[in-house]
């Protein structure tokens, strides 16, 4: 897809994350729609970007076609919006949890769900998931986290294939550990000194790469973590023995302790 004068529509625009990817897109030429819930935040990034802001709370079930209504005409969807998911379960209360399932997961499938057919109508279009590595590998501490994205993985895949004779893309990108936004720079967790990180552009980049080469997944993070996931997935319990002597234990008390109030 050429992005020159296409409508994208980024939810979660608030966050670093969400502004780096609203502006590579507008560097490509396309229209951005931005929401999430802080309105002036939001307007100012608009007024910045050439786009339109639209204010939306995705654990609002209601607002959700609301949202799909005022936007009108979508081309591609970034659905980018998360919150953490950091803790033991039985640190979490059952709103939390339902929350972070509303927004981590429920609100990509519902707006995927609500814009897809649009999208056929129209030629086609793409759907870009924004994961994470815990979307691959879970880790201590990321129970309720990793649940949302792994489910947001298979979603995407299936989409995937069932999208792709109507001529609408599907891709997801798996974001590492960012170092200057996003969840992790927000909890101010330390990582051992033999981690490697990428940027908020890195990641804007790469969903642009997944746009415009129909990608169905793109990972941001250096190759060792790369690695380590792909070893996740074949020899899981060595993972988690590594990982314990790695002391993933004390990084994810980090994690709590720095997202705890944002569930």
């Amino acid at each position: 897809m050429n992005l020159g004068g296409r409508t994208a529509l980024v939810t979660g625009a608030t966050g670093g994350l969400g502004q780096a990817i609203a502006r590579a897109l507008a560097r490509r030429g396309a229209h951005v729609l931005l929401t999430a819930r802080r309105a002036e935040v939001l307007e100012a990034l608009a007024a910045e970007l050439g786009g339109r802001a639209l204010a939306c709370d995705l654990s609002d079930r209601g607002a959700l076609a609301t949202l799909v209504e005022e936007a009108g005409p979508v081309d591609v969807l970034v659905a980018n919006a998360g919150i953490p998911g950091s803790g033991a379960i039985d640190s979490f209360t059952v709103e939390e949890i339902d929350r972070a399932l509303d927004v981590n997961l429920r609100a990509p499938m519902v707006l995927a769900r609500l814009m897809c057919e649009g999208m056929a109508e129209r030629g086609g279009g793409q759907i870009v998931f924004v994961s994470s590595l815990n979307g691959k590998a879970g880790s201590a501490g990321a129970s309720v986290y990793a649940a949302t994205k792994f489910g947001l993985r298979g979603f995407a895949q299936s989409l995937r294939e069932d999208l792709r004779p109507r001529g609408v893309g599907v891709s997801t990108v798996f974001p590492g550990f960012i170092r200057d936004a996003g969840m992790f720079a927000d909890s101010g967790a330390r990582l051992p000194s033999y981690v490697r990180t990428k940027t908020a552009d890195d990641v804007g980049n790469a969903v642009v790469r997944a746009i415009e080469g129909d990608r169905s997944e793109v990972d941001i993070a250096p190759l060792s973590l790369r690695l380590g996931v792909a070893v996740a997935g074949l020899a899981p319990e060595l993972t988690a023995r590594v990982q314990r002597r790695l002391g993933a234990h004390e990084l994810a008390s980090q994690f709590e302790a720095g997202q705890r109030d944002k569930r």
